[in-house]
């Protein structure tokens, strides 16, 4: 039985006629009675007795009545409950997103916002491993760089964001502050790698003029948290995105080098694997970010 069927058939044994329920519904009274000779035949009996002036319902038609009202009630409330539910900011959502920037940046933020939405329910995936976020649980990934693939939605959080040169204070007043980046062969870099690729191919620019650099170093490690502790301690350059060193830079614990000349652009995105996943949660999360990172990097 179709529910569209039933429900003009409890309308109709409301209304007491079958050109009133058809108003009511929005439908001409040609395709109400054909909606209801097509339920009356899949059930295999009369559900109203007609005449010129009236329709009264048959035996069959009040028991079916009696079990049908509850049924098309509870849709109705269910119908509403959805409605004015889909515009609150709560339930699960499943967030990857790169090592570094999780526990380092993100995650006091992802505090403060279910501190202002105790309705929302968090699972972190800490990783610098993409996502596959077809494939995996995962409702949002927050990914350096703009997806090459289409299908995907890619939602900008922060699309001014380069990649830093950088050290701690103790490194440069061992080693020596480099004049450009020419002179890194001469320093102790400290490389991320990501799937057995290490990043050792760092590419600035100036004036117009592009270079790649290949450095060395004798620590590389598949975590960006861990490169961004070595450069902390003191061991090395490291070659950052801005905003996972941003509370470094600000209290002093790391310095820029090589500041006039700038690093690659590490623009930063939500992503998911479509629109039907933008849900009003999403929309407050992303607008909540935004001005977190904003504020972030105009300290």
């Amino acid at each position: 039985m179709n529910l569209r069927d039933l429900e003009l058939f409890v309308t109709t044994a409301e209304q007491g006629g079958l050109s009133a329920a058809a108003r009511l519904l929005e439908i001409s009274p040609a395709v109400a009675s054909a909606r209801l000779k097509r339920l009356e035949a899949d059930l295999g009996t009369a559900l109203f007795v007609r005449t010129t002036r009236s329709m009264r319902l048959t035996v069959a038609g009040e028991r079916l009545l009696a079990r049908c009202r509850p049924l098309l009630d509870g849709l109705r409330d269910a119908e509403d409950e959805l409605r004015a539910g889909g515009n609150a900011i709560e339930g699960p959502l499943h967030i990857s997103m790169p090592s570094d920037l999780g526990r380092h940046v993100v995650l006091p933020w992802l505090n403060a916002f279910q501190e202002r939405h105790p309705g929302v329910r968090l699972r972190l995936q800490l990783t610098d491993r993409l996502a596959d976020i077809y494939r995996e649980p995962v409702d949002i990934a927050l990914r350096f760089g703009k997806p090459r693939a289409s299908g995907m939605v890619a939602l900008p959080l922060l699309e001014e964001n380069h990649r830093v040169l950088c050290a701690s204070p103790a490194y440069l007043a061992r080693h020596g502050v480099p004049a450009s980046p020419h002179d890194l062969a001469g320093h102790n870099c400290l490389c991320f790698m990501l799937d057995e690729t290490v990043n050792d191919r760092w590419r600035f620019s100036k004036d117009g003029e592009d270079i790649e650099v290949t450095v060395r170093g004798d620590r590389v490690a598949d975590d960006s948290e861990i490169v961004r502790r070595w450069a902390l301690d003191g061991l090395g350059l490291c070659y950052r995105s801005r905003i996972d060193v941003q509370a470094d830079l600000a209290r002093g614990a790391l310095r820029v080098v090589c500041a006039d000349w700038q690093g690659n652009s590490q623009p930063l995105y939500m992503v998911l694997a479509s629109r039907r996943q933008v849900s009003p949660a999403v929309r407050v999360l992303r607008e909540f970010l935004v001005e977190r990172m904003r504020e972030a990097v105009a300290e």
